[in-house]
Formats: C-alpha cells, sequence, structure tokens
C-alpha cells in the first residue's frame, strides 16, 4: 500500500516541482512513520472486528482527536460559537462511534475477546492518525512539497512493521492498487486544503465511511442482523454529522 503511496509522492515531486528543504524531509518522514503506524492498526483492527465496525469507529475517534488537537494544540476554538459547535461535534462523534460498535447480546458475548483486541488496535491507530496530521499541522509545511517525504516515512515504517511477515509477496503486491486509491484521495485532499483548510478538507474526506461500511457489508459478505444494521447506519450518519458540524464550524 505504501509503495502505492510513494509512485504518488515520487510523481508529485516531478510535476510539481516544489522545493523540499531540510525541515520538510525531517518532519514528512516522522508524519509518514506515524501513518504508518496508525493504517497497520487499523488493519489490525478490521481483522479482529470488521471493515464495517472497525473504519467508522476509527472515523469518529480521529476526528475527535484532530479536534480535540485543533482547539488544545493550535487553538482552533477562538470564541463561544466554536467551542459550542466543537462539543456539539465531539458528542455526536462519541455517539456514532459508540453506534457502530453495538452488536446484539449473543454476537457481543460471542466476540468479546476479538472486540478487545479491535478496540486496542483502534486506539493506537488513533494515536499514529492524530501524530500523523498533528507533525504536518504543528510543522506549517508546504502541501505538495510533503507528500515525496511522507511516503518515505509512510514506506520506512511499514517495512518495519511488517518486517516478520513476509512482506514480499503475491498477496501484498496487490495492495499497491490500495495505495493508489489512498495516494489519490491524498492528493486530492491537500488540493482542497489549500482552498478550504486542513481542518474542513480532513473532516470531509472522512466522508467515504459510507463506501468502506456498507461496501463491506454488500460487497464483502459481512454478516449484520438486522438490529445491527439500524446501529451502522444510525452510527454512520452520526458520524458524518459530527463531520459536517467541523466543517460548518471552521466556515
Amino acid at each position: 500500500m505504501t509503495l502505492g503511496a510513494l509512485v504518488f509522492g515520487i510523481g508529485t515531486w516531478i510535476f510539481v516541482q516544489p522545493n523540499i528543504d531540510g525541515k520538510t524531509w525531517l518532519f514528512g518522514i516522522i508524519s509518514g512513520l506515524f501513518w504508518a503506524l496508525g493504517q497497520s492498526q487499523q488493519f489490525s483492527a478490521m481483522k479482529s472486528i470488521g471493515v464495517s465496525m472497525a473504519v467508522p469507529m476509527s472515523t469518529g475517534l480521529q476526528l475527535v482527536a484532530n479536534t480535540l488537537a485543533g482547539a488544545l494544540l493550535f487553538h482552533e476554538w477562538k470564541n463561544g460559537h466554536d467551542i459550542t459547535l466543537g462539543l456539539i461535534a465531539m458528542v455526536v462523534l462519541i455517539a456514532g462511534a459508540t453506534f457502530t460498535s453495538l452488536r446484539e447480546k449473543k454476537q457481543a458475548k460471542e466476540g468479546a475477546s476479538a472486540m478487545s483486541k479491535g478496540m486496542q488496535a483502534l486506539i493506537i491507530s488513533t494515536i499514529g492518525y492524530a501524530g500523523y496530521t498533528i507533525v504536518y499541522t504543528a510543522s506549517n509545511l508546504d502541501a505538495t512539497a510533503v507528500v515525496l517525504p511522507q511516503s518515505i516515512g509512510m514506506v520506512i515504517g511499514a517495512l518495519l512493521f511488517a518486517a516478520k511477515a513476509n512482506p514480499i509477496s503475491k498477496a501484498t503486491a496487490k495492495n499497491v492498487l490500495t495505495g493508489l486509491f489512498w495516494g489519490t484521495g491524498n492528493v486530492f485532499m491537500l488540493m482542497a486544503t489549500k482552498d478550504i483548510g486542513l481542518a474542513v478538507a480532513f473532516s470531509m474526506s472522512q466522508m467515504g465511511i459510507v463506501i468502506s461500511t456498507f461496501g463491506s457489508i454488500f460487497f464483502l459478505g459481512e454478516h449484520k442482523t438486522k438490529k445491527e444494521m439500524v446501529y451502522v447506519t444510525v452510527g454512520s450518519l452520526l458520524v458524518i454529522a459530527g463531520g459536517v458540524i467541523l466543517g460548518i464550524m471552521k466556515a
């Protein structure tokens, strides 16, 4: 996956020709390493609790983490209006993540161990993803210049995490396509960041949970009872609503 992202990083460097200084290399690579931690743990969570549960919960947790970082580290909550909308957004996001994780009693008992393992992975994943965006934002780096250093950091991190798992194989080669998809989304998010700001662009980019969540149910065959479908639907809508509220707050 990170090799696919690296292709986009090299392409951006060739066609845009940004000025990549030492600061950009250092913090770009660190940011990429954090991303690798977040993504590897999100994959672990998907294995434990499924895509339809892991992705909405991860999205909600990331949005909460980035909202708190914006408020506490970067002082983006400047007045009572921002504080009110920010707190409402966090409550809605937490409610959405909670609804998404709900299961019927029988399934909950059977999957208690997997759920515990999945939640641990999601917490570590959120720390990684938060570090990825916080380092980028705090360093005030150029969006196009940082793409290549980030992708190199991602590759290094991926190799470290996959060193014991035979990273060079046909199965992993197929996921280069996943990296190309991610690279496409990331490039357009960075383009959007120039026009509408990082907070709004990041929040809106997370709305892809609709594709991931319901695609995994209808195309990957992840089983959900009727009641669990209601939980997942309500949870996904709440996460989307939280993201929209954050967008309105920044706008």
